[in-house]
């Protein structure tokens, strides 16, 4: 590194093989690449978990529709074999003589001979009561001949419907089974019932062989079909106390204690499936669960399809996205410091030019030069000092108005506290002298307890109110007896201005979340502003209207004024716009009642009738719906 000429002047030229200095970058653009490596990992992640379930639940969808396809045709070809026996005359007249046993005989062996064409477990013929009478297992050492088998469902139900079906464990043989039964008809009358039990071990077996986690759960959660038998017998959500007594009566799962599998969802349905966490053996595994209809309704055959090649996609895809963005950050190194080589290259080239004419000038040129530079820094230097006296005297000017707007805004909001208090004050004081004059004590005291009410209210207005935000409590607050204190507090002036008021007001007392005073402060000046609005008016017809519905109250105040000009309409919240005669308000009444009602979480509409007049609507949350929740 070589350094031309001296003092402020001297500039550095780079020899040719000096290596270039370490990068430094702003903390803002390593920040950026951070957070645009993260959103792109982020990214990758949810496309690759996207893609993945797609492809499983594409899979999972075509592999369940074999499933319940061989499962409806597992079940559809026996169905019509009760119906068979049902029409057999010599099945019914067994029914019409039980005790017959050479018709016994005939019938066993009737049903010995179907039994083996049909390839079904057991067909067998009961009475009403639940009696089995004949049976294709008569010569067997688990014969049902002789059993008592009316708890069982489907023979009650092939007797008061004409057919039955249910899955269960057999209480004599202990093999589960599916059971289709039949009313068994003579003459209009219910003889008996017709029934065959049918094994559905080859449907698992072949769901086995397919090595999926394929599962078929009855109305009680209980999983009854499986092709992993650490899953058979397990409930798949709790088993209520109901489903367990129904169980047990019927005994459809004999001798076969029900364990829970924990099954957890880890997140919503999505196209009809989802993501669970099951532990059948105690280690928990993610699986897309996938569901398909059965023949039967209460049924629900299920496909679990594992959650591993999701996750293989996911690392994978996120191996991927680091290894480019490790490349692209490479890359933009490489660029960035080329770019610098470049830049400081040519910076050399004409720092030693530069050099070079600066070389050429004399001395004196040079002092001149320093000499109008000091000048032209001392000018500058006495120019920005007294910019900046200007400034901070600028500034306590503006601090100083800000203070005084502050105070004005304050002032005139506690006067506008204050007036209606007090002219409520003044006329309940002049009504309780005319009341003395006339002895009517009981009107003079409640006049004295309103007149101690505002007293206490105007007690609670503090600077502090105005001067900094402090937090309120909200309480139930009845709207009728609110809008009965506002209504009291200008009873005069509608008695003096002969206003005619009419009030929609539900059966039943409406509460709301606020504060009492404070919401009938808010309807005081909404019912004055109204009476001003309707002072030149011909009709003079005040409407109030409370409802109740979807969790809200409103408060209407509808009156037959002129209505709000369109031009003052959208800033009519805001402090300081009035359409009254100058010193008849403020502006500050709908601003300051806009923001008692946004405090208790509702909200304060005006807007002008179609016709005539305008309508204030006060919207809140019910009191009622906030407990309820």
């Amino acid at each position: 590194m070589k350094r031309i000429g001296s003092g402020a002047r001297a500039i550095k030229l780079i020899e040719p093989g000096t290596r270039l200095g370490p990068l430094h970058l702003p903390l803002w653009v390593w920040a950026g690449a951070l957070c645009a490596a993260g959103l792109a990992t982020g990214i990758a992640w949810i496309a690759a978990e996207r893609i993945g379930i797609e492809r499983l639940h594409d899979a999972g969808t075509h592999k369940l529709d074999l499933y319940a396809a061989s499962l409806e045709s597992a079940l559809g070809k026996y169905e019509y074999l009760p119906g068979v026996v049902a029409l057999r005359t010599d099945v019914v007249a067994l029914l019409r003589n039980p005790m017959d046993l050479d018709l016994q005989h005939a019938v066993n062996l009737y049903l010995d001979e179907v039994n083996v064409q049909a390839q079904s477990s057991v067909l067998y013929v009961l009475d009403t009561r639940g009696r089995t009478l004949a049976a294709s297992n008569w010569n067997e050492e688990a014969s049902f001949v002789g059993m008592e088998l009316g708890y069982r469902p489907y023979v009650r139900d092939a007797v008061d419907r004409g057919t039955g079906r249910f899955y269960g464990i057999g209480t004599t043989s202990g093999k589960p089974g599916f059971y289709y039964s039949q009313a068994i008809r003579d003459r209009g009358q219910v003889i008996g019932v017709a029934a065959v039990k049918v094994s559905l071990d080859h449907v698992e077996n072949a769901w086995s062989r397919g090595g999926d986690l394929a599962l078929v759960v009855d109305a009680n959660g209980v999983v009854f079909l499986a092709s992993d038998p650490a899953w058979k017998f397990r409930t798949y959500e709790p088993l209520l106390p109901a489903a367990a007594a129904g169980i047990d009566a019927s005994r459809q799962y004999a001798g076969v204690q029900l364990t829970p599998l924990r099954i957890a969802m880890e997140s919503p349905a999505v196209n009809g499936s989802r993501i669970i966490a099951a532990t059948p053996d105690g280690s928990p595994r993610r699986y897309l669960e996938l569901s398909h209809a059965t023949p039967e309704p209460t049924w629900r055959l299920m496909l679990l399809m594992d959650y591993a090649p999701v996750n293989v996609l996911i690392r994978n895809t996120i191996a991927f996205t680091a290894v480019a963005l490790a490349f692209i950050l490479l890359l933009f190194f490489f660029l960035h410091q080329r770019r610098r080589a470049i830049k400081e290259s040519l910076a050399a080239k004409e720092a030693l030019q530069q050099a070079h004419d600066q070389l050429e000038r004399k001395v004196a040129e040079r002092t001149a030069d320093l000499v109008a530079t000091n000048t032209q820094l001392n000018r500058e230097i006495a120019e920005r000092e007294r910019a900046e006296r200007v400034l901070h005297k600028a500034q306590d000017q503006l601090i100083h108005a800000g203070k005084m707007a502050a105070l004005g805004q304050m002032s005139a909001g506690i006067t506008h506290e204050l007036n209606q208090p007090l002219a409520a004050l003044r006329t309940l004081s002049d009504n309780a002298r005319l009341l003395l004059l006339k002895n009517r004590t009981d009107e003079v005291q409640n006049n004295l307890a309103l007149i101690s009410q505002l007293t206490e209210r105007m007690g609670k207005i503090q600077l502090k109110t105005f001067a900094r935000k402090s937090p309120l409590q909200l309480s139930r607050v009845s709207v009728r007896r609110a809008l009965g204190n506002a209504l009291a507090l200008v009873e005069q002036r509608l008695r003096a201005e002969r206003i005619v008021i009419t009030q929609d007001l539900p059966d039943n007392d409406v509460e709301v979340l606020g504060d009492a005073n404070r919401l009938e402060q808010v309807l005081v000046n909404l019912l004055v502003n109204a009476l001003d609005a309707m002072q030149g008016a011909r009709a003079r017809h005040l409407h109030l209207i409370v409802s109740e519905g979807a969790g809200r109250v409103s408060i209407a105040v509808r009156d037959t004024g002129p209505g709000i000009a369109e031009d003052v309409l959208p800033r009519l919240f805001e402090p300081f716009v009035t359409t009254k005669e100058p010193g008849a308000g403020l502006g500050l009444g709908l601003a300051i009642s806009s923001g008692i009602i946004g405090e208790f979480g509702g909200s304060l509409v005006a807007a002008n009738r179609p016709e005539g007049g305008a309508e204030f609507t006060i919207e809140f949350v019910s009191a009622a719906e906030t407990h309820d929740a």
